[in-house]
């Protein structure tokens, strides 16, 4: 009975394991975030932007409501500045990153 109790139990852990090791929206987000944008831009809740000119990302939701840059996103963002590099995201590093900008609202 107890050997049989702890079989299942095991079966359940390693059933479930991979589901809890896989990064969330949020995580990825933040990782494409890391990768891609922090070099100009401040992607977290406390520090400054390297380039000064760009917006900290924990301000983005001021100027724009952040799932209005979904489409932005999509067609590809373009700035008025060389700095900016033309980024054109597929639909689930969006979900992801706009997943991520949501949590520093």
């Amino acid at each position: 009975m107890l050997q049989n109790a702890l079989r299942y139990g095991l079966t359940v852990l390693l059933l479930i394991t991979p589901a809890l090791a896989a990064p969330t929206a949020e995580q990825r987000g933040k990782a494409y975030a890391r990768a891609n944008c922090a070099r100009c831009h401040a992607i977290d809740r406390r520090s400054e932007s390297p380039l000064k000119i760009a917006p900290p990302f924990r301000t983005l939701h001021q100027r724009y409501p952040i799932d209005a840059l979904q489409e932005a996103l999509a067609e590809g963002i373009y700035t008025g500045h060389a700095d900016m590099p033309a980024f054109e995201l597929d639909p689930d590093q969006i979900h992801d990153l706009l997943s991520y900008l949501k949590t520093l609202e």
